[in-house]
């Protein structure tokens, strides 16, 4: 190769380096200063173009896997449509079994259970219980233990650890066969590493870890020798034991194995990805993600993991596609508290592109100016254009001076509730601090009038505790609270009713059961259930305060809440002192 080839070749390769982010703008430079040494330029030559062939290929990749999970995400309702058809299917079947016939009914329960446990949360629960009745009308005490099993499977999926560890308490092991012994393993590994993750606390996580390992080796003894939960399980130790490579070595086998589900593969792959670092990782959960859209599983976190990665990478459009299709799942499987995660990261993708588009249209106004403040310097002829501009200029101003009025209202908005929020948590934090002092006292005293054996003492300390006249107690400082932030509560919400149908506090009251319904609401609270359980009242009773109230009121039912959540609050520093005095 002649002097001049290698000029155009270096020429050609600094070109094509230019748009890669990862290498820096003065390389182009470097290489061009260079070309005059033959020698070395040959060497660097040869470097340059390795590299970029290994760049050129990883992002083409990572591009290609990312197309792949876009068309998958547009054609997920036709998944989504073979899976209803396989439960629609299973459904059909049921409805002929006769209706003492246990053992089918068993059966179909049972694939109606594993096509709905990674679907629909509410379904699969409702079939374990299917499984469980069936089972026990059966008298097959082994198949009471598998539904039971399946049934805290779906739990330890939940995040319900109460449920799960009161399943692993009441399996008697002894009496279950090795097949089912083995998922039962599998559950109280999973139990207890959920809540090691949970709970991070190190004296506890340290023996949650522990019991975790403990039952994955029950659980490898059990499982086949090379089967898939052999290669997962002991993958899974490793990473657990701090050998990610070795753990790597197993994850990497079942990825390479063509007869795992989609479902398996997905697994594997999130699994794998958690253990490596680099462009393989978004890779591996690019892979998750498809093989999770291709087998229905709503049940997941490739997708949100992935979004959220590309968010803090700044392509804001790939992460709200794949933002929403997370919520999108785990809205449709009916996992709410990972739904309120992932709208959160999507309000604040939603502030991002607002301030990216926001300096680009300063970029663009300050541009203006610059090409105006040049045309002033020059002839009578540009000034006259520059004035022309000018007074664009300024209309964008105007649009630019409403739309940052329209966000300062948001922002104001948003400010109240979080400083609703701030006190309310500033506040329950001193309540609780105050109960756990209670509580130890309490403890000190229990433990001390027990070795002296002192019962009647230990038994006139426990009915000193007065549980109503706690709760009376919080409703009337929650009341007192809310009322300092809404002091103008009682009125707006008396101004949406007639007259006759008003509802003020009596004298000894601050709030009545009423008006503590719809306090609660506008704090957010408008999950009946919830309420249920603050208020000490069944759903019902509050579903039939609500409408009864709504139905009198002066506005449409819908209106009526609106108008509520309208209720100003006050400057919270003038809160402030209040609730830490009302709390000592």
């Amino acid at each position: 190769m002649g002097r001049k080839s290698y000029k155009i070749a270096i020429l050609w390769t600094s070109k094509m380096l230019i748009p890669c982010k990862t290498f820096p703008g003065l390389l182009k430079k470097y290489i061009l200063a260079l070309f005059k040494n033959d020698r070395i330029m040959k060497v660097l030559l040869s470097v340059l173009l390795m590299l970029l062939s290994i760049i050129v290929k990883g992002e083409k990749s990572t591009d290609s896997l990312l197309n792949v999970l876009k068309s998958e995400i547009s054609q997920k309702n036709l998944y989504d449509k073979q899976k209803d058809q396989r439960i629609k299917l299973l459904k059909q079947t049921l409805a002929e079994v006769p209706k003492k016939n246990y053992g089918v009914k068993y059966t179909l329960y049972d694939k109606l259970y594993e096509e709905y446990r990674d679907y629909v949360f509410d379904s699969a629960y409702v079939y374990t219980q299917k499984l469980l009745l069936t089972s026990k009308l059966m008298h097959d005490l082994p198949k009471q233990h598998e539904s039971q099993i399946k049934l805290g499977l779906i739990q330890v999926t939940w995040g319900m650890f109460k449920e799960s560890f009161d399943c692993i308490r009441q399996t008697d092991v002894k009496l279950i066969h090795d097949s089912v012994k083995f998922r039962y393993y599998e559950m109280k590994s999973r139990a207890y590493m959920n809540l090691a993750r949970y709970n991070s606390n190190k004296f506890y996580s340290y023996d949650n870890s522990k019991e975790s390992i403990k039952a994955l080796d029950s659980a490898l003894l059990l499982a086949k020798p090379g089967s898939y939960e052999k290669y997962k399980f002991l993958a899974e130790s490793l990473t657990i034991a701090g050998q990610p490579g070795k753990a790597s070595i197993y994850y990497q086998k079942l990825l390479n194995n063509k007869n795992l589900t989609d479902h398996q593969k997905a697994m594997i792959a999130i699994d794998l990805s958690n253990l490596i670092e680099g462009p393989k990782k978004n890779e591996l959960i690019m892979l998750a993600a498809i093989y999770d859209i291709r087998s229905s599983t709503k049940e997941t976190l490739a997708v949100f993991t992935l979004g959220k990665m590309l968010f803090e990478q700044g392509n804001l459009a790939d992460a709200e596609l794949l933002l929403k299709e997370a919520l999108s799942q785990a809205q449709f499987y009916g996992n709410r508290l990972h739904a309120i995660e992932i709208v959160a990261i999507l309000t604040t993708l939603s502030g991002q592109k607002i301030i990216k588009a926001e300096s680009k249209k300063n970029q663009v106004l300050t541009f203006l100016i610059v090409i105006l403040v040049m045309a002033i310097v020059g002839t009578a002829i540009i000034s006259l254009i520059v004035y022309n501009r000018l007074q664009k200029v300024k209309v964008r101003e105007t649009i630019v001076r409403e739309k940052n009025q329209y966000l300062d209202k948001i922002n104001k908005n948003l400010l109240e509730d979080a400083h609703i929020k701030e006190e309310y948590i500033g506040y329950f934090f001193n309540i609780i601090s105050g109960y756990i002092l209670k509580l130890e006292k309490i403890k000190r005293n229990t433990e001390r009038k027990i070795k002296t054996k002192n019962y009647e003492e230990l038994l006139h300390l426990v009915n000193e505790i007065d549980i109503k006249q706690e709760r009376h107690n919080l409703f009337y400082t929650f009341d007192n609270i809310f009322l300092k932030l809404f002091p103008n509560f009682i009125t707006s919400f008396n101004a949406l009713l007639k007259p006759e149908d008003q509802m003020w506090p009596k004298a000894n009251e601050v709030l009545n059961t009423n008006l503590r319904i719809f306090a609660l609401m506008r704090l957010g609270i408008k999950d009946n259930q919830t309420i249920a359980n603050i208020l000490e009242n069944t759903v019902s009773t509050i579903y039939t305060y609500k409408n009864r109230i709504k139905s009198k009121a002066l506005v449409h039912g819908d209106d009526f809440e609106r108008k509520i959540m309208e209720i100003k609050f006050v400057d919270v520093e003038e809160v402030s002192e209040l609730i830490t005095n009302i709390s000592y």
